[in-house]
Order: C-alpha cells, then structure tokens, then sequence
C-alpha cells in the first residue's frame, strides 16, 4: 500500500508533501490493514471449513454442552443512572431463564450501581427490593449503590471482587444493555470449567433488533463485519484473544491476582482513571499465564446499540480517549509482545482519524495550488489506490456479505438475497456517510485533550428519541463547513477529483441531515415495514427474545 501511494504521488507532489503524505498514510495502515487480514482469514474459514471451531479452540473447548455446571458464578450488572424500569425487566427475563433451565442454584446475581441521581438510587433501591422479594427464594440477589464512582465501571467491578470476589469461581460481567440467555451462560460456565488455564473468554456479542433507524444501519453492517473480522482474528489470536468488558466470563481469582489497573499520571502529576480497562485487564490476564479466548459464534448474546448519530459519538469519544491511554501503558513490564501488538493496533484505531483528515486536506489543497498535481487524477496508480483502499477499508464486512450471499440458508435468515442486497446497498451509503464524521470528531476531539479536555464516563441515552435541527447544526457545524469548503475547493480547480474526494469526505456535508433523518421515528417504521435493515431475530424471532417486547419485534408479529 505504501509502494502504491508512493507511485501515485511520483513525479507530481513537491517532495515534503509527497512525504508527509506517505507518512501520514502509515498511521492509517495497521488497523485497515489488520482489519483486511481478519476479514480474508474468517471468510475462508467460515467458508471451506465445515466446523470452524475445530480450528480455532482447543478440543476441550469444542464440545461442552455436556458437561454439567459444578461451579458458582456471578453475574455482574454494572448500571449507572440507568432506566431501572428497563433493568429490572431485562433482569427478570434472565433469571427466569436461568430457573427455567434448572441452572439457578449456580448463578448468583449482583446488581452493582454506580447511579448518582438520588432519584434515580431511590427508584433502584426500592425495584430491586421488590426483585429480591419476588425471587430471592430461588436465586441469590444482591444490590448495592457505591458513595463514590471511582474507577468507573473497572473500579465497580474492583469493589465487587474485594467485597464478594472470594465467594465465586467466575463473573460473567454484563452492562445495562446486556442481555443473554441461560443456554449462553451455561456455555460460557462449561468451557471455563474444562481449561483450568482460561482466565477469560469472551462471547460474540450482536445488536439486538431495534426501531430505530440509525441504530438499524448502524448495526446491520457491524453484524457483516464481526462475523468474519472476529472468526479471522480468533485464530490467529489465539490465546491471546479480545476482552470486550461485558457479555463474557472471567476466572475471578487471577484476576483479584493480576489484573488490578495501573494509575496513570497525567503531566501534572494527577492521576487519571483507566476508561477502557478490558484489554488492559486482558494483557494483565495474559501475562499471568492465563490464557483469553473468543467464542467466535452467535450464541444469544446480545447488546444495544447507540439509537442517535450523536449517542454513537458520545460513546464513541470514550472509547477515543480510553484507547489513548494505552500510549501510558505499552510499555508495561514483562506484557507478552503480541499484546503490546494488540495495544497498539488499538491505539491506531483512532489515532489514524486525524491522520485521514490531514490527508484529505493536504490532498485537496494541493490539488488547488500545484497544477502539477491534478494529473495525478488520470493516472492508473490512482484508481487503483483509491478501490483498493476502500476494498481493505471494507473487507470485513464485504466478507460477511459474502457468507451471506453464498449460502441460500443464511440469505433467508436476512430475508432473502434481494431484501438483503438492498439493505446493504443502504448501509454501505450509510457507513461511507459516517466514516468520515467519525474521523473528524476522533480529530477534534484529540486536538481538545492536550487542553484539558476530559471526556469521563457519562450515562447514555438508550431509548430512540429525535434529533432537532438545532441540536445537529450545534454539533455538526464544524463537519459541513469543511466538507463545504473540501467540496468547493476541488469542484472549481479539478472537476474529476471531485467524486473521488467525496467518497472520502462527503459525509462531512451531509452531517446535520443525516443526524436529523435517522433520528426520526416514521424512517425507522419505514424499514420496519417493508423489513429493510432487517436482523435474523426479525425476520424469525427467537422465543427467546418475545418476553423483552422490543418495539421491531412487536412491529414484525403485527404485520
């Protein structure tokens, strides 16, 4: 790819720009490039191996739904200034499963808050009391409100294992929007129970049906994408395997043992909370000899999604600054050189956002200055640059496209291959939108941090609400006017770089309305009703899921 950009950019670029160039496009490299690899490596795996874990765990791992449970488990809900209605309700669909399937006496339920709204602790307080009345004869619960919130979600877990840690082989640690069934659970339980050596193993985690438009976007082309990105990087991976934070399951004494975060000093000396601790706590895992492990599969694990373009960022700058930190904790002592690997493709994963920005600018100015430039336009390198790097950019989701598309039973659990193909067409016009305003913010953002700028640990907007135009253009404004400007410059000086440039930054111009539009409840019912954006759960609903009354589920059983 390097080779590539250099031919490109030969004999028409001024040679610090040329360089500068090249450099910046490195910064963009490890995590495309690591993301093409997966996505190739899980779509041959998915594709000419009849049982993919067969090559992926080892055999004790393969076949555990015999075995019986003969451990205790925890099952940690980490909530904070949460809808305790909506908890309460997921939580009791849980449990009764776990009765259900005769598992209860093996699960032991903490509810562990860290809400500092005191009306929102009263309604907690007094719902989990009535949940413990209702259940507590069958299945151990606990609720408990921490004074303080230090440590975020890591240093709620920390304040678990001192107070209860001992009392338990495993926690399966779940957050508000979790939601699984016992059948994962117990699988989850069996395969730790058969390698002493598994310090944490991690479940495949998929959005659950939603009424929202954004979020059906959103998350149809995350499914494509982790179904091949995560086989392809679980076998190479290994035992060195992803923590996600939530839907998976930990081995609780080595981690009391090793895996308590490090501080991290900022330049003034004070010290800063870790923000994304479950890779940390992974590498720690690893170091200690333990190994960490990806099921691979689907296996009723479910998450929700951000319903707002602008709930998703919120997230998503968490995670910015968290991976961040990484940079403070590489060099660590004695971490295994994959997971210093590992840390670092994190690291890239935001850090070449202001890279891809600086780019597009350098390229468009340069474009606008140098005449010499705008023959780079006609060449054959450049066209070959430019799809290639949208190939990788994409791989991974245009594998599980294909996984789809090849097998006639997998395109009916999507709707069949014509619903499908048109929502894909959708959500790649969607996620070319998006891609470019989620480098911009990772820019803006970074380029706040040195400033003091501290993102925290904010609770989140679940539940599907619009956007007012106001409120786009306040958060918005910065995008349009650079992509305007991006826009405007290549139109009036090189008329044929103007579509490629857009391919790269026509998000940008677009912002506001498309903040707006996949806000609104009438675009989420439109897909709804034709079942476009559609996931398998609606097209054949689990029984499974029923219970939870999701609006896109109620929505499909009335058509």
């Amino acid at each position: 790819m390097l080779w590539l950009l250099d031919q490109t950019l030969n004999h028409y670029f001024p040679t610090l720009i040329h360089w500068t160039l090249i450099v910046l496009f490195s910064l963009t490299l490890p995590w495309m490039v690591i993301g093409f690899w997966n996505g190739i490596i899980g779509f041959l795996i998915c594709l000419c191996i009849k049982k993919p874990l067969s090559i992926i765990l080892p055999k004790n791992l393969q076949n555990c739904e015999d075995y019986s449970l003969n451990s205790s488990t925890a099952l940690l809900f980490c909530i904070r200034n949460e809808n305790s209605g909506r908890v309460i309700h997921n939580l009791e669909i849980m449990m009764d499963s776990l009765i259900q399937a005769g598992h209860e006496r093996y699960f032991h339920v903490y509810i562990l808050s860290d809400s500092t709204t005191e009306s929102i602790k009263l309604s907690e307080s007094r719902l989990f009391e009535k949940l413990n009345h209702e259940y507590g004869q069958q299945i151990n619960i606990v609720y408990r409100c921490r004074e303080t919130n230090e440590g975020y979600k890591a240093g709620n877990i920390a304040n678990f294992c001192q107070q209860y840690g001992k009392l338990h082989d495993f926690a399966i640690t779940l957050d508000a929007d979790s939601f699984m069934t016992a059948a994962a659970m117990a699988r989850l339980v069996k395969m730790m129970q058969s390698d002493q050596q598994l310090g944490i193993l991690q479940g495949l985690v998929i959005g659950l049906p939603s009424s929202s438009a954004f979020t059906r976007l959103f998350q149809y082309g995350m499914r494509l994408g982790m179904r091949s990105y995560t086989m392809g990087s679980a076998w190479w991976q290994s035992d060195f395997g992803p923590y996600w934070g939530h839907n998976a399951i930990i081995r609780l004494d080595p981690f009391m043992k090793y895996c308590q975060l490090p501080e991290i000093k900022t330049i003034t000396g004070y010290s800063k909370q870790i923000l994304s601790h479950d890779l940390i706590e992974a590498v720690l895992m690893r170091r200690a000899g333990f190994q960490v492990r990806v099921y691979p599969c689907e296996d009723s694990s479910w998450e929700e999604n951000p319903p707002t373009l602008t709930e998703y960022i919120r997230r998503d700058l968490r995670w910015c600054e968290g991976n961040l930190q990484y940079l403070k904790l590489i060099t660590l002592p004695r971490l295994k050189f994959i997971s210093r690997i590992q840390l670092a493709l994190a690291i890239f994963m935001f850090l070449g956002s202001p890279a891809w920005i600086l780019m597009i600018v350098i390229c468009t100015l340069s474009i606008a200055t140098f005449p010499s430039v705008r023959e780079t336009a006609s060449g054959i390198y450049f066209y070959t640059f430019i799809w290639i790097t949208l190939l990788m950019w994409y791989l991974p989701k245009i594998a599980g496209a294909l996984n789809v598309l090849l097998s006639t039973k997998e395109s009916q659990r999507f709707g069949g291959r014509w619903r499908f193909g048109i929502s894909l067409v959708l959500e790649t016009i969607f996620s070319l939108l998006m891609t470019p305003i989620a480098w911009l913010n990772h820019t803006i953002f970074m380029m706040s941090l040195p400033l003091g700028r501290q993102g925290g640990w904010a609770s989140q907007a679940r539940d599907s609400h619009t956007i007012n135009l106001s409120y786009a253009v306040k958060q918005f404004w910065p995008h349009t006017v650079l992509g305007t400007a991006l826009s405007l410059t290549l139109y009036f000086n090189h008329k044929d770089a103007t579509l490629f440039g857009l391919l790269f930054f026509g998000g940008l111009l677009v912002s506001i309305p498309l903040a707006v539009i996949t806000s609104q409840k009438w675009l989420g019912n439109l897909m709804m009703k034709y079942k476009i954006l559609s996931s398998p759960e609606e097209i054949a609903t689990p029984e499974e899921l029923i219970p939870l009354h999701l609006n896109a589920l109620h929505h499909h059983q009335t058509d």
